[in-house]
């Protein structure tokens, strides 16, 4: 849970969490001291690695709450709810606003949305394939899902790098590069939220009584009242929306690239045959990413985990980075595989109500990017270590440097 952890490189992070997996993996750690003022340290929490464990907490929301908070350190349900919308809640409040927003992403909508990734993939690989070089998180694999979430909610270009700058402040505040200078934790977070619900109320006021196919035509023009969010909770959405389903397809993506820079045996297997591997390799991606390194719960009555008795009132972290190398069930867990199967990875969460629901249009998204750089510029690869985000709960990458062969697209 220290944010410092992460920036040590990978084959340290890896090699603790072996150590966690052989001598403690259902164990009980002190909650971090926050170098931020504004936050307290807690009481501690059941740090769960095991994919067995994890598949528990996921499937029984009814014992293990969302409610209290998806990270270790407490906030007013106020400030929960405006930043994580409904996947700090439980149900029935859950299962309703999930109801609603899952009409974004029914095969329909997600089919209408398919020839926009790859028009936008493509132009972003021609920006910069004269180049000979770029930042492959800011060039390339931020766009992306940027792109697509906007698009997806009928968001204007002109608004892209305000949410961009926003979404980073949001999940990169404890790292010092995104953390805004003479501004205090709190208010930062609430500048950031401000600004990216404003834009959602601008974008919804704009969009009623028209015929938009966008999300936010959809949502603001339903004609059934349970149907119907309020504006509070369509800002929610959004914040959540952009925030989540931008980073984390980001950091997929960045660390795509560099696992196949340093398994050149495993990039040739994805070329050799991209389709026919790219639906193992993107689960192999994800497993080994874990964008999202831990999600909180809280339990709301005694009960067991595995043999282990956990207390009402403790929080549980589940630790999808740390369970997506689980030795009980991934052969070779810290090698990449691009043809490993069977993958139940956790990257996109357990089994459960909170399951991802962008999980189809994430994987498409990596897909498509990949396709287009092996098409375009088949020899990119990373040059360097990444420069990793000081942050337990995203496992992010915040530049990472790209070279390769300069080519003309145009």
């Amino acid at each position: 849970m220290d944010p410092l952890f992460w920036l040590q490189p990978a084959a340290q992070c890896d090699s603790a969490i072996a150590q966690l997996h052989n001598e403690a993996p259902l164990g009980w750690f002190e909650e971090p001291l926050p170098e931020n003022p504004y936050l307290q340290a807690g009481p501690g929490y059941w740090c769960v690695t095991r994919h067995e464990d994890i598949a528990t907490v996921s499937r029984n929301p009814e014992i293990y709450s969302s409610a209290q908070g998806i990270t270790i350190t407490d906030a007013p349900p106020e400030f929960l709810e405006f930043f994580s919308s409904m996947i700090s809640m439980d149900d029935p409040r859950h299962a309703r606003l999930r109801r609603i927003v899952s009409k974004g992403f029914t095969p329909r909508m997600l089919s209408a949305l398919e020839d926009s990734v790859q028009n936008v993939a493509a132009s972003i690989v021609d920006e910069i394939a004269e180049r000979g070089r770029c930042d492959f998180v800011t060039d390339v694999a931020s766009a992306l899902p940027l792109k697509i979430v906007c698009d997806l909610m009928g968001v204007p270009d002109s608004a892209y790098e305000m949410v961009f700058a926003n979404t980073n402040i949001i999940l990169g505040i404890g790292d010092p590069e995104f953390a805004p200078e003479g501004v205090d934790f709190v208010t930062a977070l609430l500048n950031a939220g401000s600004d990216l619900a404003q834009l959602m109320g601008e974008v919804a006021e704009a969009k009623k009584g028209g015929d938009g196919r966008d999300l936010t035509s959809i949502l603001v023009n339903a004609e059934l009242e349970d149907d119907h969010l309020d504006q509070a909770d369509l800002a929610s959405f959004f914040v959540l929306l952009v925030v989540a389903g931008n980073e984390t397809t980001r950091n997929a993506i960045s660390w795509g690239l560099k696992y196949l820079t340093d398994s050149p045996d495993q990039r040739a297997v994805w070329a050799a045959d991209f389709e026919g591997v790219a639906p193992t390799a993107v689960e192999e991606i994800v497993r080994l990413a874990s964008p999202v390194t831990y999600m909180r719960r809280t339990v709301t009555e005694d009960t067991l985990l595995g043999e282990q008795e956990i207390l009402e009132g403790d929080k549980v972290a589940m630790f999808y980075l740390a369970a997506n190398r689980d030795p009980s069930v991934f052969d070779d867990p810290y090698r990449f595989n691009v043809q490993r199967t069977p993958n139940p990875q956790y990257g996109f969460g357990g089994p459960g109500p909170h399951f991802c629901l962008g999980a189809h249009l994430a994987r498409r998204e990596i897909t498509v990017m990949f396709r287009e750089l092996f098409q375009k510029l088949p020899d990119i690869h990373a040059v360097g270590e990444p420069d990793t985000l000081q942050s337990s709960f995203i496992h992010g990458v915040k530049h990472m440097r790209a070279e390769f062969t300069p080519v003309k697209t145009r």
